[in-house]
């Protein structure tokens, strides 16, 4: 027969998921943080609005591919040659 919880342990319980949950979020954020960085794109004055709705057509993209279980290139590389990101075109707009 099987003991009943008690408050105490689903708190406790709670708590550990609610500190699991916080760390799985960082850890997501520290790697599209690096992407970011990485790709020259966190440099870039960007309105979070644009940001926002270029991360959505990036979901739905990889979403679409889940559904129809095409399995195209997972990475894509827009290094220069000279080492350099983006394109040979791109403007800083550091200020």
């Amino acid at each position: 027969m099987a003991a009943k919880s008690s408050i105490t342990d689903i708190d406790a319980q709670i708590e550990k998921l609610r500190e699991r949950r916080r760390s799985m979020i960082a850890k997501s954020a520290e790697r599209f943080a690096r992407a970011a960085t990485k790709s020259g794109l966190a440099e870039m004055e960007i309105a979070d609005e644009e940001v926002d709705r270029i991360f959505e057509e990036i979901t739905a993209r990889f979403r679409k591919r889940e559904r129809t279980g095409t399995a195209g290139p997972t990475t894509t590389s827009r290094r220069q040659p000279n080492g350099g990101s983006g394109t040979p075109a791109e403007v800083s707009h550091d200020g």
